[in-house]
């Protein structure tokens, strides 16, 4: 039945999906780096301090100082297409384009920072989607990082007269084919190597040790990784936690003080990953690659070798195709 005349027009059927990560500053300069972290750290998934006593510490302490700090941090890693984090989950988006047919549209988003998460998913709706798949690329769940992301969405619908369908990706921390796709990335850079590591070092992003007490699941997540992925090269791993903030008891080992350990302990040629991250961003590329090398060579260290993350690799975008298009069975069929 063809619609009245004067009907709105109605755009064709669509499915969206929305790859989203943490975000990152527009440029690496104090005042890009200062709203970033304004925005990042006034979150309260990420920082679970009251609002009365947090706020005057990060207004009076915090956005003062650390901004000139991280900008010079992200001045070393940034790229001519911007930040590492951002080029990266823009060109994962691209290489996914047209993976799920003609009528799938793959977009990307950050929860701190743009492109914006509601800007994005009123875009798909715009373009016609009525079903959306809320893409978290973080493979170990975290209520600071995918609950967030997905907090930020849910908060853009909240204020829409027209929902879209909404799903949103599992966490993937143990998935066959997330551990095959680390497992060949890590092979392909060890063969590139000119050593031969005397140790494999797995350094997850860190998190407050009360996050473990108050149920939060991602240091189990992160140890299942480390295992699965140790049983798939056919070594074990050391697993550490990095970028610890603040005064509060953070998961262990410490990244840091677990490299300037090695050489002592006799291991003088390390290499190490970031599994937790799904693309690589100031925390691997300047924290790990930049300041984790000085302190390992610092301590007696002979040897060292950041792995990159599986990034727009062959390998980590056969895995998202796999993960995501078994999310989109069923909505696929229904176009």
């Amino acid at each position: 039945m063809n619609p009245p005349a004067d009907h709105p027009a109605v755009p064709q059927r669509r499915i969206g999906v929305l790859l989203v990560n943490l975000g990152t500053p527009d440029a690496p300069d104090a005042s890009s780096v200062r709203r970033y972290l304004r925005d990042f750290l006034s979150d309260p998934r990420v920082v679970e301090i009251p609002r009365l006593i947090w706020q005057p510490i990060l207004h009076g302490l915090i956005l003062p100082t650390r901004p000139k700090k991280s900008a010079h941090a992200y001045a070393q890693v940034w790229r001519p297409d911007g930040s590492p984090l951002a080029a990266i989950t823009r060109a994962q988006a691209a290489a996914l384009a047209g993976a799920f047919g003609p009528d799938v549209i793959v977009d990307h988003a950050m929860r701190y920072g743009r492109p914006a998460i509601g800007d994005r998913i009123r875009a798909l709706v715009a373009a016609g989607c009525d079903r959306i798949l809320l893409a978290p690329l973080y493979p170990q769940y975290s209520a600071a990082t995918t609950a967030t992301a997905n907090d930020r969405a849910f908060a853009t619908l909240a204020a829409m007269r027209f929902q879209p369908a909404i799903r949103t990706l599992p966490p993937y921390f143990d998935h066959p084919d997330h551990i095959a796709a680390l497992k060949a990335g890590i092979e392909g850079a060890l063969a590139a190597l000119d050593f031969v590591p005397e140790a494999i070092v797995a350094s997850f992003h860190g998190m407050p040790e009360r996050t473990l007490r108050l149920g939060d699941p991602y240091h189990c997540q992160c140890q299942k990784t480390a295992r699965l992925l140790g049983e798939a090269l056919g070594r074990e791993l050391i697993v550490t936690f990095q970028s610890r903030f603040g005064r509060a008891k953070w998961l262990e080992p410490s990244t840091d003080v677990t490299l300037a350990a090695l050489p002592g302990r006799g291991i003088r040629k390390v290499a190490i990953v970031a599994p937790g991250f799904a693309a690589d961003c100031l925390e691997t590329l300047e924290e790990l690659a930049i300041r984790g090398r000085d302190g390992f060579l610092a301590a007696g260290g002979e040897k060292f070798a950041y792995l990159p993350c599986l990034n727009d690799s062959g390998a980590g975008i056969e895995m998202l195709k796999k993960l995501l298009g078994a999310e989109l069975e069923g909505w696929r069929a229904g176009l």
